[in-house]
């Protein structure tokens, strides 16, 4: 129960910070910075805030074994293409619609963890079935700017956001959270930063308008992904999708408050539905990812923690 309740926590936390982002990254982009830099420069920079302090305080976490390593990596390429689609969406559509169309990644977990043999619980299903008409209500309405192709994108980036969750999940079960944040960041800017370089424009910040906003949400992305893998490793990455729906309700708030974005009643009755999904997760009996993991039938079975037998 207590790493039950250490997981809730840290997959609250992560939904805060990552509910910031879009705000950062929408910011970033209205004071002139073009959508791919934004996301090459929070990753690499949020990379090396990692690799600078675990080098100075926790040397042992930079030790992964081999396929460990390449399950890191594997993640961070998918979630580095995931945050361009992210990225250049934000670029076409507003913040809090894009964080909507980004809510329905909890959906493709369930579909990549059903793949590999992992289905979810009754009362998951019945939070997932839930998620459907609120994230429904919450894009009806309103003042938002619809862009069909940058929504193609945000749903795309959501998907492969998903997908990264179940990889890093069979990672975590025998490797500390740090550690698999400092390698998928490291692969997510190996993916990000080479795109900005050829697809540019190539345009840095050079005032602080354009600084600290970059810098806000260098620092929330540092926070989320360690907060995140925290909580994909004590109740894994089903349950971290859904508490993660809360980043939706930051988002929305902070778009309304700081970016000027209206949502109508509607939504907000949405937003309600999101909230009795959260409550739900403290009865939600999942089995823990601490568990055995299926070796066999399911897509990521190659993928085998230390110490789990083989085919």
């Amino acid at each position: 129960m207590q790493r039950h309740w250490k997981g809730v926590r840290s997959a609250v936390l992560s939904a805060l910070f990552l509910g910031m982002a879009p705000i950062f990254g929408k910011q970033a982009i209205l004071n002139g910075l073009p959508p791919l830099a934004v996301v090459a420069l929070r990753t690499i920079l949020a990379a090396l805030l990692l690799f600078v302090l675990i080098a100075a305080f926790k040397r042992p976490f930079l030790h992964i074994y081999p396929l460990g390593l390449v399950g890191c990596l594997l993640a961070g390429a998918i979630n580095g293409i995931g945050s361009l689609f992210y990225y250049s969406a934000l670029g076409r559509i507003d913040a809090g619609i894009g964080q909507l169309l980004y809510s329905f990644y909890p959906l493709f977990v369930a579909l990549w963890l059903w793949m590999d043999k992992q289905p979810p619980s009754k009362l998951t299903l019945l939070r997932l079935v839930l998620a459907i008409p609120a994230v429904a209500l919450l894009t009806m309405g309103g003042t938002h700017h619809l862009d069909p192709l940058g929504m193609g994108m945000m749903l795309l980036s959501a998907a492969l956001y998903a997908l990264h969750l179940p990889v890093n999940q069979r990672v975590l079960f025998d490797v500390p959270a740090p550690t698999v944040t400092l390698y998928t960041l490291t692969a997510m800017s190996a993916v990000v930063v080479p795109a900005f370089l050829l697809i540019g424009p190539v345009r840095l910040p050079t005032t602080m308008n354009t600084a600290w906003p970059v810098l806000g949400l260098t620092l929330v992305t540092f926070f989320s992904r360690i907060t995140l893998f925290l909580g994909v490793k004590h109740i894994g990455g089903m349950q971290t999708a859904l508490l993660g729906l809360s980043e939706l309700l930051v988002t929305l708030g902070l778009s309304n408050v700081w970016l000027h974005e209206s949502l109508s009643l509607l939504q907000w009755g949405g937003a309600l539905l999101l909230a009795i999904i959260l409550l739900l997760s403290g009865i939600d009996k999942a089995p823990p990812p601490s568990r055995p993991l299926p070796t066999q039938g399911g897509w990521l079975s190659w993928l085998r923690p230390r110490g789990l037998p083989g085919h």
